[in-house]
């Protein structure tokens, strides 16, 4: 008796959907709205019944939250790199050495070509990210952009391609 089994009687392994999120969000966000942000990330990830793959600029604040968040639930991140010297106008000590903790522990790189202006350089990775996810998430308290490539400009960018978009915010509470 022949105990092999042929592929076409193998029992069908079923497949997840493969989500690819990206974020986008302000670098300082209050205390208040932090919590809100962490338990709505964690609930995403945790979800078993979809394949993540996580895509972030690594940026201070919610790029950073999102990326370690994913990579605690063992999501792969996609880092997306401006073109500019971008650890450089990352913020503090503590914020870069954060980013270069990350960016160690992250699936895939992509380092986007050079801008002549740092602003260019935040707009082509915020598109760059919009362009190709499934999904953003934004950390965002629904105020227009600070300056070129902000998140108010990535969330309209995203609403125009028809990306879905999840806004992660406390109602009422205002960034620095």
């Amino acid at each position: 008796m022949d105990t092999t089994e042929s592929l076409d009687r193998a029992p069908a392994v079923p497949r997840l959907t493969v989500v690819r999120v990206g974020v986008s969000g302000h670098r300082s966000i209050p205390a208040t709205v932090l919590p809100h942000v962490r338990s709505a990330l964690r609930r995403r990830f945790s979800r078993k019944d979809v394949a993540w793959e996580a895509v972030s600029s690594l940026a201070a604040g919610a790029d950073q939250l999102f990326a370690d968040i994913a990579l605690e639930y063992g999501v792969p991140v996609t880092a997306v790199i401006p073109g500019m010297d971008y650890e450089t106008h990352l913020g503090d000590t503590q914020t870069q050495l954060t980013y270069r903790r990350i960016l160690g522990s992250c699936t895939h790189r992509i380092d986007l070509p050079l801008q002549p202006t740092h602003e260019k350089a935040y707009v082509a990775a915020g598109q760059w990210i919009v362009e190709h996810v499934d999904h953003l998430v934004a950390v965002w308290d629904g105020r227009p952009a600070r300056g070129p490539g902000g998140t108010g400009d990535v969330v309209a960018y995203a609403r125009r391609l028809g990306v879905p978009v999840t806004v992660l915010w406390q109602a009422g509470v205002l960034r620095d």
